[in-house]
């Protein structure tokens, strides 16, 4: 079975391709201009989008490098215990928030010091699929489709953070 779904894996792309292809032919479509005029369109979005990237890349750096995420960990490490958070946790869900690659960084930290089987690590694994880059998210894909009245997006995501947040520790104490 699993050697199916390898089989099934590697030839998946190319079919969707193929069939892209053969449906353009079918149609009378020119699928060449049409494949060039969507990665001009592409290419404009990412030119667009770059100086957002930049920036929050650099600003995440920044706080790493710094010591500021230590210091965020040690000074709300004590109030997020009282909810059963370590508090060495604080900064990967700070950063999580704004770059999901530079949380990644942190999660393997926190693996190296504590553990993938730890209750830490637990915690750390299921929230990082339990909440999402909302700063990331919010500038780059608005950005993107021209939106400017977020309404109640922010509040809506930092909610569902929460509640990611809240699940890793629940789920976490269930399975230690």
């Amino acid at each position: 079975m699993a050697q199916a779904l390898t089989n099934l894996s590697n030839i998946i792309i190319p079919v969707i391709v193929f069939y892209i292809i053969a449906y353009g032919v079918v149609s009378k479509c020119n699928v060449y201009e049409d494949f060039v005029r969507g990665a001009k369109e592409g290419f404009k979005t990412v030119v667009g989008i770059m100086p957002t990237l930049v920036a929050l890349m650099v600003a995440v750096g920044v706080l790493r490098a710094s010591g500021f995420l230590g210091f965020l960990g040690k000074l709300c490490g004590p109030i997020s215990e009282l909810f059963h958070f370590p508090g060495e946790l604080v900064p990967l869900a700070f950063i999580k928030m704004f770059s999901s690659s530079a949380a990644t960084g942190l999660l393997l930290d926190v693996f190296k010091n504590h553990g993938t089987d730890s209750y830490i690590g637990l915690i750390a694994s299921i929230m990082m699929s339990c909440t999402e880059t909302i700063f990331y998210t919010m500038s780059v894909y608005f950005l993107a489709a021209k939106v400017t009245k977020t309404r109640y997006t922010l509040k809506g995501a930092l909610l569902s953070t929460v509640v990611g947040i809240i699940a890793s520790v629940v789920l976490a104490g269930i399975i230690t």
